[in-house]
């Protein structure tokens, strides 16, 4: 009886959305609970949290014994676990692409947010259409509503938390492209996600460490 009351799985990160929000907006559509210890910057700085973590940064993901690092490394494990990893291994081979193809333009963002966000905001908003171009053609071909297959994966939902960050930084940036548009709007409605996205706990973490979205 213990395992349906406990959470399983605890994430250890900082009080932003960050990295992941990916992972929580999946988590919530599967049903999944989850215990988050949150860290705070003074903690961090004192280097024991630090000296635990594989690559000397969070966040961390834990599920039962097994502890990893790297956002994408949890997203792929969770896909695997709840079905959102496409249904052979052609379909979880464009997943892993397409889900690199995210992680391209969330590096991007992330450089422009923390180092950029004064100088080059501008140039980058410019230049969004360009990479959102791929993802909309690629989704619109497939005519699920879904970046592979016809079943939602572990990159729609990575996808989907990008799409969200860049309608902040941008409001009008998916107006050119209905495909991506109503994938936002769809995954938005859905029921857990919504509950998520709406509840304070999500609402009052900001986007980003520095402030800036």
């Amino acid at each position: 009886m213990l395992s349906y009351t406990m959470p399983p799985y605890t994430l250890t990160y900082f009080a932003v959305k960050g990295r992941c929000s990916a992972l929580k907006i999946m988590l919530a559509d599967q049903g999944q609970q989850l215990k988050e210890n949150l860290v705070t910057f003074d903690d961090w700085m004192k280097g024991d949290i630090k000296k635990c973590c594989v690559f000397g940064q969070l966040p961390k993901f834990e599920d039962g014994d097994l502890v990893l690092f790297q956002s994408n490394a949890m997203l792929r494990h969770l896909g695997r676990k709840h079905g959102a990893y496409g249904k052979n291994d052609c379909e979880a081979a464009l997943i892993d692409m397409m889900n690199d193809g995210v992680e391209d333009l969330r590096l991007k963002y992330i450089k422009m947010i923390y180092q950029e966000y004064e100088t080059g905001k501008e140039a980058y908003i410019k230049d969004l259409p360009n990479h959102l171009s791929k993802f909309e053609a690629f989704m619109a071909k497939n005519k699920s509503g879904f970046l592979v297959g016809d079943k939602i994966s572990f990159a729609d939902y990575n996808l989907f938390d990008l799409l969200l960050n860049h309608k902040v930084l941008s409001p009008t940036c998916l107006d050119t492209f209905p495909t991506l548009k109503a994938f936002v709007d769809t995954l938005s409605a859905r029921p857990k996600i919504k509950a998520l996205l709406e509840s304070d706990d999500f609402k009052k973490l900001p986007i980003n460490g520095n402030g800036k979205q």
